[in-house]
């Protein structure tokens, strides 16, 4: 315990509640840590190691700034006392307190170089970066689609686990650009963690319906407004060959800053050699200037494609992305370039069927997307397989009490419901006959057993409780989870409602309690102030080791002699 201690913890008290949270999210402090009062409070924070991790945060600028202060004992420079001040780093003063003066100390670091303008990119340049945004684009879109069908298992690293990696890489045109893409998502809040899983968001679903430009200027600006401050630069980014050096006393920062700059030019806004396109350095002036530099660049997309005989479809260039999207719920695409190929199946038909698709949308979407109308084979295919389409009819069993809900597998033909029965795919389902043999029962849930017939190939449809049908969607949505390691301030409302009930009224004989514990624990060496009782003062030097019964105990230096001391009686402390 130092007096800068103390002063941290007096700080600490008069901060209101909303500032106080923040700087104990900025510091990285769990909610349910065991503080009991502000002293615990200043003492956790001026821990060396505590204090080492609050400086990573702070730029070669501010630690510069600090370290003159700290020096010199002056406040802090007025352009970066806010930042250094809401890390708790400083006295009431702005002067860094001991422990900030002590660990900075400890850090290597060279005065940052004045920031230059981002460097221009050539033409050749200019269309290389713009071919580069326009495909990492489209592969972002299949990845999102993907998230869609099926969530991406994860690792405990967090990496995307192999059997996914690989269902990934094969929808890539550059399968290496695949860890930048799904950080660009997650960025952009198109994709979320939750628990072991990776899951696209209901803003993914809406992305995937802009066009391609407006696609890449929203994924652009999140990346741009999540950057570091230290490589902020008006509205856009400084210079990124300085970005290295910019949180010196952050280790983890070289290879944080390198995957930003593969990040940055996976979506085309810098080169490789980090020069910046002309849309780049409009972002600070506003997106739709930014999307027109790029636009003026990007391959023309179009809004129709041949239907062939063959049931596939043929895209003469890069088809409109909500086109794109539409397409796919209804075909599989077989291969993607300039131009693609998809193609109508049983499966994928019966899939949009499931999804709230009916004959007469899917044909009329068709109509007006060919340029060739629609074929007979895959109109016979689209109606016979709705004609088929729910022939299986899962719904809830009425009968079942509520405390076991089971599900109630029906059809109009009993075959259908034969086959069912002794599928052998279809055991862990546990499908039983009712008592009549109309139907089958399950205890596993309604939704799992309907995509569990689905996957088998049976034209199953979901059901109400009231026996309508009712589209279903396979995919799961992401629920929308904070940042990792983010902390909601309001987490933090129980610490301070702890701190703030553990204030004395005498402020100096809390701080003199906590010295005398302080030294306590770590039997030291103190001298002790003691008024006697004919009110004049005694210094003894001790050996602290023991507090009890409001008395302080400990073996005096010289004389060593055994002292029992009243707590109520010491005047100040002081470690030898």
């Amino acid at each position: 315990m130092t007096e800068g201690t103390r002063e941290l913890a007096a700080r600490l008290a008069t901060l209101d509640d909303s500032e106080f949270a923040a700087l104990l999210a900025a510091r990285g402090v769990s909610p349910t840590v065991a503080w009991r009062d502000y002293f615990d409070a200043a003492d956790a924070l001026t821990d060396p190691s505590f204090v080492a991790r609050a400086l990573q945060g702070l730029t070669a600028t501010e630690l510069s700034a600090v370290a003159r202060a700290a020096a010199d004992g002056t406040p802090v420079p007025e352009e970066h006392a806010a930042t250094v001040r809401s890390l708790g780093l400083t006295d009431a003063s702005g002067i860094p307190l001991p422990s900030t003066s002590a660990a900075i100390n400890l850090v290597i670091f060279d005065e940052a170089a004045p920031q230059d303008a981002l460097p221009p990119a050539d033409a050749a340049t200019e269309g290389a970066t713009a071919e580069r945004a326009f495909t990492s684009v489209a592969s972002l879109g299949d990845i999102l689609i993907q998230s869609l069908h099926a969530p991406f298992a994860r690792l405990g690293s967090g990496a995307i686990a192999a059997a996914d990696r690989r269902r990934l890489s094969e929808e890539l045109q550059r399968p290496e650009d695949l860890d930048a893409l799904i950080s660009l998502a997650r960025t952009a809040g198109l994709l979320d963690v939750e628990g072991r899983w990776l899951l696209p968001t209901a803003q993914a679903e809406l992305w995937l319906r802009e066009p391609t430009v407006r696609r890449w200027s929203l994924v652009a600006a999140a990346w741009r407004d999540e950057l570091p401050r230290g490589i902020r630069a008006g509205g856009a980014w400084s210079d990124p060959s300085t970005w290295n050096a910019t949180f010196p006393a952050d280790a983890s920062w070289p290879a944080r800053a390198e995957a930003l700059q593969a990040e940055a030019q996976v979506w085309g806004l810098i080169a490789p050699d980090g020069a910046a396109p002309p849309w780049s350095r409009a972002l600070p002036s506003g997106t739709e200037r930014a999307e027109a530099e790029l636009g003026a660049l990007l391959p023309h997309e179009v809004d129709r494609i041949y239907l062939q005989n063959d049931l596939t479809a043929i895209s003469p260039g890069p088809l409109a992305s909500g086109l794109d999207v539409r397409l796919r719920q209804l075909a599989h695409r077989e291969s993607h370039a300039q131009a693609s190929s998809y193609r109508f199946t049983p499966e994928t038909i019966a899939a949009a069927l499931t999804e709230g698709e009916t004959a007469e949308s899917m044909l009329e979407f068709l109509a007006g997307l060919s340029l060739t109308g629609v074929p007979q084979p895959l109109e016979y295919l689209v109606r016979t397989t709705a004609d088929k389409h729910g022939l299986v009819r899962v719904g809830y069993d009425p009968d079942a009490p509520p405390e076991t809900p089971r599900t109630l597998v029906t059809s109009s033909e009993p075959q259908a419901l034969e086959t069912i029965a002794v599928d052998q795919s279809l055991r862990p389902l546990g499908l039983i006959r009712t008592g009549d043999g109309s139907a089958l029962t399950s205890r596993v849930p309604r939704d799992t057993v309907l995509w569990a017939l689905i996957d088998a190939r049976y034209p199953a449809v979901a059901v109400d409780r009231q026996g309508t049908e009712e589209p279903m969607r396979r995919h799961r949505i992401a629920a929308g989870a904070l940042a990792p390691g983010s902390v909601p301030p309001e987490a933090y409302t129980a610490l301070i409602e702890t701190l703030r009930a553990s204030v004395s009224s005498n402020a100096d004989t809390a701080w003199l309690e906590r010295e005398i514990e302080s030294a306590v624990r770590a039997r030291t060496v103190v001298d002790v102030d003691v008024e006697l009782p004919d009110g004049s003062t005694r210094t003894f030097t001790l050996e602290a080791s023991g507090l009890g019964g409001g008395r302080l105990r400990g073996r005096e230096r010289g004389t060593d002699v055994e002292r029992t001391l009243p707590v109520s009686s010491v005047r100040g402390i002081r470690r030898v």
